[in-house]
């Protein structure tokens, strides 16, 4: 499950806690049987566990993680830190559930939190979960270079890099060919007969946006297309200027007849400046990233899929086997994205749309 870590302890208002010495002497049994049961240890009965079980439960026992991790010889959490850019946003969402189911096996939780691209809050997170003794760590990172985690690295402390690959040390990292993605995307509109394919991207000090770029620009240079910076437009950070951006190339003396969105949230905006100029049928458009519904747009949304199900379960993967005990090199696992057709990124040119629509 995902949690959240909160402090406990009371005010004067606030009745005292049952301990497990309460649990033991309601359930006739010794506390060191008591936390044989909470803590999953065998040495109980099926019988006594149970007596246990039903006496913690009508004292409300809430058994203290952190006191039992320092008494555990493997000095297990049993918490996994995972640290991704917007929590809220579609795509780090359906990762952290695939993340988390495929912890569950292991009987790990997952203790989330959002950097908004800050490296500062970034650091602080990690050296919050450090003292937190997560078992592992699963970082997006905001930071461009991560010697900071060297030492952590070196005393053991599992790193698993999503999205983004690591800079300043070696660990295991779990991205997708952001490059192919995007020259993809450019490629389709250009077999479909468009030249003024404008891109919308991200901050360009993001590596995944550096990438997108990238490809966009090589499926130009490929099919001869000759780059307009004017078509270019970065750190475009929310669905307000994504409109705000599609509005203004709209209203230009020779707008594109194409849009490349270099991530979901600036995929909306886009739609949005479309639709309110009635232009969701004339100019075409390939949105970087799936997400909920967008099949259900008219016309339906073409879009650079990302099997995040896939990255969630391989980074778990990872993870878990560096827990129970895999010290062989780093694993860099690099994945495709793939192009799915909706009618969007379909759509003709004026010069070669037969309708004239």
């Amino acid at each position: 499950m995902t949690t959240t870590l909160t402090q406990s302890g009371g005010g004067k208002d606030r009745p005292a806690r049952s301990t497990m010495k309460d649990v033991a002497r309601l359930a006739g049994v010794s506390v060191k049987t008591v936390s044989r049961v909470v803590n999953g240890e065998p040495g109980a009965s099926a019988a006594v566990r149970e007596r246990i079980l039903q006496a913690a439960e009508r004292l409300d026992y809430r058994h203290n993680l952190g006191a039992s991790t320092l008494r555990r010889k493997d000095s297990r959490s049993g918490i996994v830190g995972a640290l991704l850019q917007d929590v809220g946003n579609s795509f780090s969402a359906g990762l952290l559930r695939a993340l988390e189911d495929a912890l569950r096996e292991g009987g790990l939780s997952v203790l989330a939190a959002s950097l908004d691209e800050e490296p500062d809050r970034e650091r602080d997170i990690v050296s919050d979960l450090v003292a937190r003794r997560a078992d592992g760590l699963v970082l997006m990172p905001a930071s461009e270079r991560h010697e900071y985690l060297l030492s952590e690295h070196r005393a053991g402390l599992p790193l698993v890099f999503v999205d983004r690959r690591p800079h300043g040390l070696d660990c295991d990292s779990v991205t997708i060919d952001n490059r192919m993605g995007a020259k993809l995307a450019t490629a389709h509109l250009i077999a479909g007969g468009h030249r003024r394919i404008a891109m919308l991207s991200d901050l360009h000090q993001i590596e995944t946006a550096k990438e997108r770029i990238a490809g966009y620009r090589a499926a130009l240079e490929e099919a001869q297309i000759g780059f307009d910076p004017l078509l270019l437009v970065h750190g475009v950070r929310s669905e307000e200027e994504a409109t705000r951006v599609v509005a203004d190339f709209l209203d230009s003396t020779d707008p594109p007849t194409a849009l490349v969105a270099g991530r979901n949230i600036i995929t909306v905006g886009a739609v949005r400046a479309l639709r309110s100029a009635g232009m969701v049928r004339k100019v075409a458009l390939v949105g970087f990233d799936d997400f909920p519904l967008a099949d259900l747009i008219e016309p339906g949304l073409t879009v650079i899929r990302q099997d995040v199900r896939r990255i969630g379960a391989e980074v778990g993967r990872i993870l878990l086997g560096r827990l129970a005990g895999d010290n062989g090199p780093p694993q860099h696992l690099v994945l495709k994205p793939s192009l799915i057709r909706r009618g969007s990124g379909e759509i003709l040119p004026p010069n070669l749309d037969p309708v004239g629509r």
